[in-house]
């Protein structure tokens, strides 16, 4: 590595260290104040509170690091920028690639870092801090208010190896609505599936209404071998209310091969809407690194674009921001669409980094920052 290129990445390390730093003192300040009260009042040791918010950490790395990236990068150009610094490499013959080359590398590096930590750290994190939460830090009030509030696109794996799939769920009336379970033999064939309109607990077992029970041959799941039709029945069920509330699963808690693992199981269950969101989220699990590149190749050629008058560096910096800010914006609807399923998951994941990537390199090229 050449020296110009190890001082700037020292720059933009000690930046974006910095700024990690700035943004974990923010989140934890400004969640340590909204939840003081209920810290005094419970007394909550500090042991507990350092491994909350420890627990913190790997999330707020995770969800910042694209904007301290692009801050730290934007930060060191512009320094290089002022001090005429980017109009002596440009005179010896240095392209746009080659000034940018150790931001790049350091958001690519950035990138695999986030998705090491996205898949391996956060679901563990999540855990904690959840469970942290809910003993310690959580009203009663709230607490009966999160117990009773409608549960909405609920799965979970349940006794006799069924996998189920509830539209929602109202805890405090004990109803569920939109049921489909499969159930499976012990080599995971699907044998049994079962679609109701309407599922009430009785207080002994569950009432299933407008319930159709279909039969599969395990080497031919294409078409049933026996249909059954009830207005309503009593299910041999054995999970109760309190089960599907605590066997209910997570997608924040798991990470790539465990959602694909999940779909793959629960593709033939016919909940489109449900294999939609998780095919969502499982595409934007991979994308969302990328993100880390994309934003900086993005606001790299504002900094760039203009030469040594300082007012207009803090402008193109404004700028840059701006486009961190857009492209996370514009994810989000892209992300909302996708589970409306207007968007195929992979469009949905894939089509804020397809275009800021085009933008990014319009601009490279109209502007002859190269």
């Amino acid at each position: 590595m050449r020296i110009l290129e190890r001082c700037m990445t020292q720059s933009i390390i000690r930046v974006f260290c910095l700024m990690v730093l700035i943004f974990s003192l923010l989140y934890i300040l400004i969640d340590a104040t909204s939840t003081l009260d209920e810290i005094i009042d419970r007394k909550i040791p500090l042991v507990i509170l350092l491994k909350y918010y420890c627990s913190f950490l790997p999330e707020i790395l995770v969800q910042t690091s694209s904007v301290a990236c692009l801050i730290s990068v934007l930060l060191t150009f512009s320094s290089l920028n002022n001090h005429n610094e980017i109009i002596a490499m440009r005179a010896s013959g240095l392209n746009f690639w080659q000034i940018s080359r150790p931001a790049l590398c350091f958001s690519l590096i950035i990138a695999a870092v986030v998705f090491l930590v996205n898949e391996r750290i956060v679901p563990e994190t999540y855990t904690t801090t959840q469970q942290i939460r809910d003993e310690n830090m959580i009203l009663k009030v709230d607490r009966i208010r999160k117990d009773t509030e409608v549960i909405r696109h609920m799965t979970f794996y349940g006794l006799k190896n069924r996998l189920y799939f509830i539209d929602s769920f109202n805890p405090y009336d004990r109803m569920l609505e939109g049921i489909t379970i499969l159930e499976h033999d012990e080599d995971q064939n699907v044998h049994q599936k079962i679609i109701a309109l309407r599922g009430v607990w009785t207080g002994i077992a569950w009432k299933f209404y407008e319930c159709q029970i279909m039969a599969f041959n395990p080497f031919n799941i294409t078409s049933p071998v026996k249909i059954k039709m009830y207005k309503e029945k009593l299910m041999d069920i054995k999970e109760t209310p309190d089960d599907f509330l605590n066997q209910r699963l997570n997608v924040s808690m798991m990470n790539i091969r465990q959602l694909n693992q999940y779909i793959t199981k629960f593709a033939t269950s016919g909940a489109h809407k449900a294999l939609q969101n998780l095919r969502v989220d499982m595409h934007r699990r991979i994308a969302f690194p990328f993100g880390n590149v994309v934003i900086v190749l993005a606001g790299l050629p504002f900094v760039l674009i203009f030469k040594t008058r300082r007012g207009e560096t803090f402008t193109a910096l404004g700028l840059a921001v701006c486009v961190g800010f857009l492209y996370h914006v514009i994810n989000a609807v892209s992300i909302a669409i996708g589970k409306d399923g207007l968007f195929p998951p992979v469009v949905a994941a894939w089509a804020t980094p397809a275009l800021f990537t085009l933008i990014a390199l319009g601009l490279i090229k109209t502007k002859s920052v190269n």
